[in-house]
């Protein structure tokens, strides 16, 4: 039995892979510790975690002035993490005190890319350690950064370089706060101001990268090395969960509806938003399930508050959602097309992967969203055949896949490697 530290910092769409991973640990006997906000106590207590509660709560952050700021921002890398420094920045000593006693007693440890936490905490208390990427985050030749797709024009060189760009962007932001920490409470030396990761390569005394993304999704770039692994989605499937009877009353009641939600984004203005979603639907002239206050619903569109995507997707003709990785990875999942309408960071990729695969159209970005473009975008979508077709047989491989397992097996193989 090994004790295993699961860093989850973000919104839903961010701890529910994890959760998903924490569960299939749990199920062998390993002791799994989430550290994530206290606002997801109970989802992390009922797959059998224990909690690390960090204060920073995501939605209250994104429904800041500061958060505000950082939905603006769009796909620019340097707002991107910039705003980012300007949220943690004040909270970084407390956040990352609350990091380190998390970290307690692991035998290993995984978290995102920001900020390496999981490395600064492993080669403090001298145990294994990995990275979880949502999105692509690995230098390669093979396609650029997802916040720097112009570097495309500069080929295989200018691909490579916009990850190494992002990293060292990311790394001046954090410096001030991570280089103190590390030499005051983890007494280690300070990195230098070039960093540790400009030129590409994995850190000394790493462990594995888990990309939990499937291949199918995006093709495995050939120049990846050995220790970056496309593990897979990891799904949080809610088995048994049952739908309130005037949800199962409203589907049974005409063809299937088209879901319209944005997860944890928030909009500036939420009841033009509402408006200008319910008006493309009744253009497009289909049914709507949207998320929002079920007070709302009426004969041709149901408004829900929480409603598993795994349960509800299945059962749509098509969804449109901001592009988050987790929202994205439930419609492929299901199977049906996706109409994403990204709001920023990596957003605007998982838009343009759907298109290039055939599952959908051209992303919306949100900051355009009108009813008569939404509304032509779902009337192609829905009548399109091939999208329909190429959406129902990507759904058909990525269930194929067990993600979790494999990131299992290569959890093993890390705990029980020697040179750690």
């Amino acid at each position: 039995m090994s004790r295993i530290v699961i860093f989850a910092a973000g919104s839903r769409g961010d701890l529910q892979p994890c959760v998903a991973l924490g569960k299939a640990l749990r199920r062998r006997g390993d002791e799994v510790r989430l550290v994530a906000s206290a606002r997801y106590a109970t989802m992390a207590t009922a797959a059998g975690m224990e909690l690390a509660p960090l204060t920073a709560d995501p939605t209250e952050i994104l429904e800041s002035d500061a958060g505000r700021e950082l939905l603006a921002g769009g796909r620019n890398p340097v707002k991107f993490l910039s705003g980012f420094r300007r949220i943690l920045g004040p909270m970084a000593e407390r956040l990352l005190a609350e990091c380190t006693d998390a970290c307690k007693g692991a035998d290993l440890i995984l978290g995102p890319t920001f900020c390496y936490l999981p490395m600064h905490l492993g080669e403090h208390l001298n145990v294994p350690w990995g990275l979880i990427h949502f999105q692509p985050s690995q230098p390669t030749s093979a396609f650029p950064h997802p916040l720097v797709p112009q570097a495309r024009l500069l080929g295989g060189w200018g691909n490579r370089m916009s990850y190494l760009a992002v990293e060292q962007i990311a790394w001046q932001l954090s410096r001030p706060f991570i280089n103190p920490w590390r030499a005051e409470a983890l007494d280690l030396k300070r990195l230098p101001l070039r960093g540790r990761f400009s030129d590409g390569a994995h850190p000394p005394r790493g462990g594995p990268v888990l990309a939990c993304f499937s291949p199918v999704v995006v093709p495995r770039p050939k120049d990846w090395p050995s220790h970056v692994t496309m593990t897979g989605y990891w799904f949080l499937d809610e088995n048994g969960w049952e739908p309130p009877k005037d949800l199962a009353d409203f589907l049974a009641a005409g063809p299937p509806p088209v879901y319209v939600g944005f997860g944890s984004m928030v909009p500036e203005d939420a009841e033009h938003t509402g408006r200008t979603v319910r008006a493309a639907l009744r253009l497009a002239g289909v049914r709507g399930v949207v998320q929002g206050d079920p007070e709302t619903s009426d004969e041709r569109v149901f408004a829900v508050r929480d409603v598993p995507h795994s349960w509800l997707f299945p059962r749509m003709a098509a969804v449109v959602h901001h592009g988050g990785a987790g929202t994205t990875a439930a419609g492929l999942r299901a199977g049906v097309p996706s109409i994403i309408c990204p709001f920023f960071g990596d957003q605007p990729y998982w838009g343009e992967r759907i298109a290039s695969l055939g599952a959908g159209p051209d992303p919306l970005p949100f900051r355009t969203l009108t009813a008569p473009l939404l509304a032509s975008r779902l009337r192609r979508t829905l009548v399109n055949e091939k999208i329909t077709a190429r959406a129902a047989e990507l759904g058909q491989r990525i269930r194929l896949e067990n993600g979790t397992e494999r990131a299992l097996r290569v959890i093993d193989s890390t705990i029980q490697a020697t040179g750690y």
